[in-house]
This record gives structure tokens, C-alpha cells and sequence, in this order.
């Protein structure tokens, strides 16, 4: 289900920057718990970061694809590859998600785990902003 709110800039925007700075703050704080070797706390933290991005981040994109991208498309078929390219990221977004649960479950909260955190911040950060210049700002006038 794709909410009118996916096709306003500032609200599409709040979306990304709500959820983005959580995962970012929370990462902040599982590297702080690894560094201290608080083994229990910092698998308590990995935990809500997966479901955080798994619930939250990887949520929203699923809903984008299932409305909000197939409606560009039809709208403006000239951007199916810049659509096929966003699908992409959040491909890598479920990837870098889905590696950080197994990794966790196999070994714990360890550095490695951190550097899935790390890609996923990047990742989402560069994907956000390209959506939004390449789909958001088409119809967007100030």
C-alpha cells in the first residue's frame, strides 16, 4: 500500500530522515558497546538495528515498490531505468540486512557486524537523496 504521503517531497523526505537518523544513532551506539565489550547490551542494540531496518527502512521500500515506483513508471516510462537502479539499492539494503542477522546469530555483535551497519547507513543515505532529486524534485516547485 503506498500512501499519498510517498509522493510529497517534504513528507517522502521526513520519511527517509526519521528513520535514517535512528539507525544512525543507534549505530553510533552499538560501536560505542563493542568497543567496551558489553557483549549483552550490544547484541540487545544489533537486535533493534535489524528490526529497525528490517521494519522501518526495508518496510518503506517495499512499499515504494509495490506503488509508488510502478506508478512513476506509468507515469513516465522514461524513468524505468532510474527506477530499475533504485530497486537495486534497496536490494542491496535487504543483502546488507539480511547478512548482518546471520552474522549476528553466528557470532555475536563483533566489528564485522558494524561495517553491515556502516554500508547500510551509506547506502541508504546516496539512495535517498538520488530519489529524491530523481523522482520527488520532477514535480516539486518552491
Amino acid at each position: 500500500m503506498s500512501g499519498p504521503s510517498l509522493r510529497k517531497l517534504d513528507a517522502h523526505q521526513s520519511i527517509h530522515e526519521g528513520a535514517f537518523m535512528e539507525a544512525k544513532s543507534l549505530t553510533e551506539l552499538l560501536e560505542k558497546l563493542i568497543k567496551d565489550d558489553k557483549e549483552k547490551e550490544a547484541t540487545e542494540v544489533a537486535d533493534a538495528l535489524i528490526e529497525h531496518w528490517e521494519k522501518r527502512i526495508i518496510g518503506h521500500a517495499d512499499s515504494e515498490e509495490e506503488g509508488f515506483y510502478p506508478e512513476v513508471v506509468k507515469k513516465e516510462p522514461e524513468l524505468k531505468d532510474i527506477i530499475m537502479m533504485l530497486t537495486r539499492d534497496h536490494n542491496l539494503l535487504r543483502m546488507l540486512a539480511k547478512e548482518a542477522k546471520d552474522r549476528l546469530a553466528e557470532s555475536g555483535p563483533t566489528s564485522k557486524i558494524l561495517g553491515n551497519f556502516q554500508a547500510l547507513l551509506l547506502v541508504n543515505e546516496i539512495h535517498s537523496r538520488e530519489e529524491e532529486q530523481l523522482l520527488l524534485g520532477h514535480d516539486h516547485h518552491h
